[in-house]
């Protein structure tokens, strides 16, 4: 003989629970609301300026005298003319110089920042007497805003500045030459190698030392233990300041024109000739420059993220199916 449970009566008037199933379409409309502030200033501050641009390098400043020997004023609209004249001709010549010295300038630098961030975030991260005040000494240069660095090194490297004194030699660092370039390249590590360790430390904090120690019992030396442990447990950090820094440097601007100067082919970058052109006027040469900057910068940005090992893509795909499949399953259920 089975026995059956009868469910609990119900008071009359009591309201039923809430369903435990929750509503895809109001938590959009929610996330859609609260992001509404942000998608209308990223508007404001990206895409208008953006668009701006685009729309100023199709026109070209008119020069010269009409028929009736009136000054023309006014800009033209001249279409893609701004853009095919930068790889041409005098201009040309001036282009490709800016932009190799672009790329010079931000493979080198990125390289030894790398390099001299990593072995500083290595002695700050390591257990001594002192440590703060030598973290905090590290730091000092990346504080110190660009312009003033560069007057600081322009001292330096002055005919009878320190530089000379300390070769013992006579070269003229802020004139045209590859020394201009040294130059150039000496002071920005200097100033920003700080940025890379203080990310690079933020890593090395998050490591257990339980692996470390499992390594060394195992026999691991610390050269095994940097490659093996260190490198890949700090790579998210490192990925990050690399990015970073690589699109700092691409938009080199500020470091040369103090230190060096306008207008010197050794050290003259896509931001300075830009810079230039919008100073005498050619707007329109300029938003071409600006705009080809924009996208050698993303490029870059996004190369740099491939070969570092990040699907942006995949990842936003794999994130796109979960979702879908997601709201089939409540949809379903």
């Amino acid at each position: 003989m089975t026995t059956t449970i009868a469910p609990p009566p119900t008071t009359a008037g009591t309201p039923k629970p809430p369903a435990a199933k929750s509503d895809p379409q109001k938590h959009g409309r929610l996330a859609a609301l609260l992001l509404t502030p942000t998608f209308v200033v990223l508007a404001l501050v990206i895409a208008y300026p953006l668009i701006s641009a685009i729309r100023e390098s199709l026109y070209k400043k008119q020069e010269g005298l009409d028929e009736n020997g009136f000054v023309i004023k006014g800009d033209k609209f001249v279409g893609i003319q701004n853009y095919t004249d930068m790889f041409t001709g005098e201009t040309g010549t001036r282009f490709w110089n800016a932009f190799w010295n672009t790329t010079f300038f931000t493979v080198t630098t990125l390289a030894l920042e790398i390099v001299i961030g990593v072995s500083m975030a290595l002695v700050m991260h390591h257990a001594l007497r002192g440590k703060g005040l030598v973290r905090a000494s590290i730091l000092v240069p990346w504080a110190i805003p660009t312009a003033v660095s560069a007057i600081m090194w322009q001292f330096i490297f002055r005919a009878d500045g320190v530089a000379n004194e300390i070769l013992n030699s006579q070269v003229l660092w802020t004139t045209e030459g590859f020394q201009a370039k040294l130059a150039v390249v000496i002071a920005d590590v200097w100033k920003t190698a700080p940025f890379v360790g203080l990310l690079v430390l933020a890593g090395l904090q998050i490591i257990p030392n339980d692996v470390y120690e499992a390594a060394r019992v195992d026999g691991a030396t610390g050269w095994k233990q940097f490659w093996r442990i260190t490198l890949p447990l700090v790579k998210p950090a490192l990925l990050v300041a690399i990015l970073f820094r690589g699109l700092d440097a691409l938009r080199m601007f500020d470091l040369p024109y103090v230190m060096i100067g306008r207008r010197k082919e050794s050290v003259e970058t896509l931001s300075m000739l830009a810079q230039d052109q919008a100073s005498n006027l050619n707007i329109g040469p300029a938003a071409a420059y600006a705009l080809f900057l924009f996208v050698y910068v993303a490029l870059v940005a996004y190369a740099f993220v491939k070969l570092l090992g990040a699907d942006i893509l995949g990842d936003a795909r794999a994130r796109a199916k979960e979702t879908k499949a997601r709201k089939a399953r409540m949809a379903t259920a």
